[in-house]
Formats: structure tokens, sequence, C-alpha cells
């Protein structure tokens, strides 16, 4: 298959702004709100959101892509940083929860729920984070710098809590008080003091199989593109 020729410059503004207005949407009224809500948030007509993405499911999948992206890209980041000599294993750990914070409106899938996990494109993303942050935890285990009993599914949830959106609180007290977690959480790794964990670790195999069951249902079917 050839691939899809790049969009004209008012055509990926456009997409953006679907991407970003369904981000809001998603996140104050869940998937299933309206695509004409949408696309007036994004300002943008209901048939160029359809000329975007043929379908709710559509949108919903390329939301869950672009937030593996973006975790992707951060955790991708934090590895670098930790090959550097002398790297502090907790303080690149704590950029890369800040990284992740500072997209969480952009995060809002499937931190909500969604039905795509199954999807080979989010699953490979998935297992890329995964590992990248394998790498980090080793290299932290390594420097004696991070308890030995903490594993990735234990910072991949940790960062999950922090950016899902609390009701009723608005944007920058939300973002203050995950801030605050996070710093909470962060000294929590530290392997001085460390106390024995009050559970046995979820596997990466539990924790995948769970987030599958736990994804919501394809969604409803949307009404066809109106005819112009």
């Amino acid at each position: 298959m050839s691939p899809e020729p790049p969009l004209r410059a008012d055509a990926r503004r456009n997409r953006e702004k679907i991407l970003a207005a369904a981000c809001e949407l998603f996140r104050e009224h869940g998937t299933a709100v309206a695509l004409d809500d949408i696309a007036r948030r994004a300002g943008v007509g209901i048939g160029t959101l359809y000329r975007r993405f043929p379908d709710r499911d559509a949108l919903i999948r390329q939301v869950v892509l672009d937030g593996f992206e973006i975790c992707r890209a951060a955790v991708e980041t934090a590895r670098r940083e930790l090959a550097a000599p002398a790297a502090d294993p907790l303080q690149a750990l704590e950029r890369l929860f800040h990284r992740v914070l500072g997209e969480r409106d952009r995060l809002v899938l499937p931190l909500i729920g969604g039905p795509l996990v199954r999807d080979p494109q989010v699953r490979e993303l998935q297992h890329a984070v995964r590992d990248a942050v394998e790498d980090i935890l080793a290299a932290g285990r390594a420097a004696c710098a991070l308890r030995d009993d903490v594993t990735s599914e234990d910072l991949i949830a940790a960062a999950a809590m922090a950016c899902r959106p609390m009701p009723h609180l608005p944007g920058e007290l939300g973002h203050a008080l995950a801030a605050r977690h996070l710093a909470v959480y962060l000294h929590g790794l530290r392997p001085e003091g460390a106390r024995p964990l009050p559970a046995a670790p979820a596997s990466h195999k539990a924790f995948g199989q769970r987030l599958a069951m736990d994804s919501a249902p394809a969604s409803q079917p949307d009404a066809p593109e109106p005819t112009p």
C-alpha cells in the first residue's frame, strides 16, 4: 500500500484542531460524545471531521496512538539522558514524569477507557514504552538509586493515575495536585529506609490482560456523513 500523501497546511491544522477538541470532550463527557459537538468545538464542519476520520473509532484510535507516541518520546528521552556519564536515575525519572504530566491534556485516552488495546499499532507502542521503562529501572537499580522491588508496571500505573483527569477540579489546580503526588511518589522510590510493599507486583501479562478486559466496547455507529 502506498503511503498517504502529506496533508496541505490547512488540512493539517483542521486535523490538529479536531484531535484537540476530541481530547477535551472525551475528558469532559467520555468517548460517546457526539461527533457534531467535537466538530463544533474544533470550529470545523462535520464534513471536514468525516474527511479526516471516517467514523468514531478512527478518531478514538488516533487519539490513543497520539497519546502513546507522546509517552514513547518521553521515555526515550529519559533513556538517552541515562546514557550520559554520571546521570542521576532519579532525576531522569522525575523529568520523565513531569514531561508526561505536562502532556496530560493529550493523554486522556486510554486513561478513561477505549476499545483499542488490542490494536497492533497500539500494542507495539505499549511494548516500546514498557521496554524503555525497564531500561530506566535497570539503570536505577544498577546505580543503587532506586529500590529493587519497583516494577515498570508500578511506574506506568503511577504516571497514568497522576495524569488521569480529576472531576470538579480546574485544570491548573488538578495539575498542581498531580505534581505534588508525583513528588511524594518519587521520594518513595529511593532505596534508603524502604519498607516492604504491601502486595505482590502485577506481572506484565496480568497487567495487559486486565487492560484488555476493561477496555470499552466499540462505540455505537454514528450517522453517515451528510451529503453535500
